[in-house]
């Protein structure tokens, strides 16, 4: 299955089973997306490398799933932007007005919504 939005950066990615980002990244994987996690607390999540930053992921992203309050989100979103991200999706909680408002004028998407419930219906 080929997908328009094939990279998908997970920010705040944990390899902690209960968490929302971590369920995330297992649909997405089913759902045969190539799955990016990003957080510097981790090296490893679901037996994918994961990044300490944005920044440092090598190939191009397509689309971020954001797992973080704004406010570890807000000193993130220079890096965001210069990874031109097609688009951002911010999950419940994780919503950033200063940040939608700075990825919109850059030309992303912007879409606060639920990666799993998007998965689940479709909208992904």
């Amino acid at each position: 299955m080929v997908h328009p939005m094939k990279t998908v950066a997970v920010l705040g990615a944990t390899p902690k089973p209960g968490r929302y980002a971590f369920i995330a990244m297992q649909r997405l994987q089913e759902h045969g997306f190539n799955v990016v996690p990003v957080n510097p607390a981790f090296t490893e999540v679901l037996g994918m490398r994961c990044h300490a930053s944005i920044a440092d992921v090598p190939e191009p992203i397509d689309t971020v799933t954001v797992y973080l309050s704004p406010a570890r989100s807000t000193p993130l979103m220079d890096e965001i932007i210069r990874a031109k991200p097609k688009r951002i999706i911010f999950n419940p909680g994780a919503e950033n007005d200063r940040l939608a408002k700075a990825a919109g004028l850059a030309g992303i998407q912007v879409i606060n919504d639920c990666t799993l419930v998007m998965l689940a219906d479709g909208r992904f």
